[in-house]
């Protein structure tokens, strides 16, 4: 006889009869209940736009970070669970800093999108108390944006593990639509600028409350990563219809 699902879902390391791992997939559930990240692709640059929940006006805004620097020509944007993303952000960073260290040169965009995969993988080990796994998988989707000497590159991790490389991208509560006007609206020929208040646009589209300074996070890289300042937020956001 067959195990019920309920059965099939307690272990992270059981596949299903269908070839399924239920907790992977509920992993993936847990990152379309957070705050919705855009990151958009140019030939200048790559643009992250997220936004932000604050909960109480006694929050300060600043203290909410879903936008993350790696290092001088990386950062990542996060969707799901924030302390997981800062275990994987750290993970990122010292893996950076390693390569840099050793090779005398930055670390390519996508071996540090791979690390982070292969410790996204390493959920349900025994026996490595060390190599940073977790007994479930991690509940958060990233963004990564970089430039390197094949130029500015926009990769996607979720929490199979699986990496792909994109022009723009919506991950988060209100993807499904975000996507959809990435879809109608990016050329391969927007500037930087213009992915700007494409990615704010979007934004305010799917979001729930008014768009304002505080509630959303921009940052770029071109090549080398910088987050806006409010007032640099404020003057994009004076743009939009």
């Amino acid at each position: 006889m067959w195990q019920t699902r309920n059965e099939y879902d307690r272990g992270v390391n059981c596949f299903s009869p269908e070839g399924r791992i239920f907790q992977v997939e509920y992993a993936i559930e847990a990152i379309k209940l957070g705050t919705t990240a855009i990151g958009i692709r140019t030939k200048e640059g790559v643009i992250l736009a997220v936004e932000k929940r604050l909960t109480s006006p006694l929050l300060v805004p600043s203290s909410v970070e879903k936008i993350m620097q790696i290092d001088d020509h990386i950062g990542c944007a996060a969707s799901g669970l924030t302390a997981d993303a800062r275990t994987l952000v750290e993970h990122a960073r010292v893996e950076s800093q390693n390569h840099h260290f050793t090779y005398n040169e930055a670390l390519p965009i996508e071996s540090c999108t791979q690390s982070i995969c292969d410790l996204s993988l390493k959920f349900g080990e025994d026996g490595d108390e060390d190599a940073g796994g977790m007994s479930r998988p991690f509940g958060v989707a990233l963004l990564m944006a970089g430039c390197d000497n094949d130029g500015p590159h926009l990769y996607h991790t979720d929490p199979s593990g699986t990496y792909i490389r994109c022009e723009a991208k919506a991950i988060g509560s209100a993807a499904e639509v975000a996507q959809t006007t990435l879809k109608d609206e990016y050329r391969p020929d927007m500037t930087l600028k213009e992915a700007e208040k494409l990615a704010l646009a979007t934004l305010k589209q799917v979001m729930e409350e008014k768009i304002t300074a505080t509630n959303v996070d921009v940052a770029c890289v071109d090549p080398k990563y910088r987050l806006y300042s409010t007032s640099q937020v404020e003057a994009v956001i004076s743009t939009l219809d």
